[in-house]
């Protein structure tokens, strides 16, 4: 039976929500980085990912796939904020949603069936390096200086404890995914050992409070559409792209079958929504979502948990959630960027 259509037991409504817990504080430190790539507060990031990730999750065409703010979106929007302003980053997120919703309505989704396996292979690997390679940055002083010394040693040391707690505690039990476990164990080890290590609180506070409505504050015009559409185009694109290969990819892993068409109407929905509330839109996060079905968690209640946690982390717990040393998450990003892996499994089912 496809575990994304059975009943929602005990177990797995617990095996849900502490998934949805660990991609929730998964999503904390790539919103706000993805925000400041793309020149924007953080609070647009993190907004981006609640708003785009629980749409999704209730109305979107694959069951367990985490969706929010990314960086392959973000490096588009970095030049028309630059340019234009970020109220033109809002209502180009409102047009790229439309089209993606017009892709959907037009049934064309369904063409990524018809992906081959060598480009499928490359997307999961391309995107296991650029995991990989996202983290690296997280090793930088504030002054921008690669760390050294005693704060390197440090950090190196509390990754490889991470990855070690993921890797070893499903032998011993799986009452607890092991990926929060890591972060929980490691987090506290910082707090009361007092190792001086980064945390999420010295990217930026995440401390805020609902998102409200706002309308784009550009001109309706032309020259703004001139303006608008090829930035809404190309993110639309991009976003389909990266949405349909990852339903595609979590698809072989299950041995189920998503719904494509769906999946690009919910993706322009969740966009045309969070462009009229103050975030940068987004897309499916192959990382986290690899984290989800990774920790079998393959049903709409752990997205929709990561979504209303990231959203509690905002309102009532961003002093905790800002004490989470970065170590732990980059830890839980690495082993999650073996992807390579991933590739040869969809290669023995293709």
């Amino acid at each position: 039976m496809n575990p994304s259509c059975s009943n929602y037991t005990p177990a797995r409504v617990r095996l849900c929500l502490l998934s949805g817990l660990t991609v929730a504080l998964a999503l904390v430190p790539e919103a706000i980085a993805f925000a400041f790539v793309a020149h924007v507060h953080p609070l647009t990031g993190l907004y981006a990912a609640f708003m785009v990730g629980l749409i999704t999750a209730l109305f979107g065409g694959r069951p367990g796939m985490i969706s929010g703010a990314t960086g392959a979106l973000a490096v588009v929007m970095v030049a028309l904020v630059v340019r234009h302003g970020v109220e033109y980053l809002f209502a180009t997120v409102v047009l790229m949603g439309l089209l993606q919703i017009l892709f959907g309505a037009l049934k064309l989704g369904k063409f990524i069936r018809m992906v081959p396996f060598p480009v499928m292979l490359g997307f999961v690997n391309g995107l296991a390096v650029v995991i990989f390679l996202a983290q690296l940055g997280h090793f930088k002083t504030p002054e921008g200086e690669w760390m050294s010394g005693t704060a390197l040693w440090a950090m190196l040391g509390l990754i490889a404890l991470t990855m070690a707690i993921i890797y070893l505690l499903p032998r011993l039990t799986k009452a607890v995914p092991s990926t929060l476990a890591g972060i929980v164990v490691v987090s506290l080890l910082v707090i009361y050992a007092g190792i001086d290590t980064k945390t999420v609180g010295d990217m930026a506070s995440i401390e805020g409070g609902l998102p409200q409505f706002h309308l784009p504050a550009v001109p309706l015009t032309w020259e703004t559409l001139e303006i608008i559409f090829p930035y809404s185009l190309i993110l639309a694109a991009i976003g389909l792209i990266e949405s349909l290969l990852t339903l595609n990819l979590i698809d072989e892993m299950t041995d189920t079958r998503g719904m494509p068409n769906r999946e690009c109407v919910a993706q322009g929905s969740a966009n045309v929504v969070t462009g009229f509330f103050g975030g940068m839109g987004g897309c499916a996060m192959i990382g986290q979502s690899m984290i989800n079905v990774g920790n079998g968690a393959t049903q709409r209640l752990s997205g929709i948990a990561a979504a209303l946690f990231l959203l509690s982390f905002i309102l009532f717990l961003s002093d905790s959630i800002e004490m989470i040393p970065l170590a732990a998450l980059v830890g839980l990003m690495f082993v999650r960027s073996e992807e390579r892996r991933v590739g040869k499994e969809c290669r023995s089912r293709w």
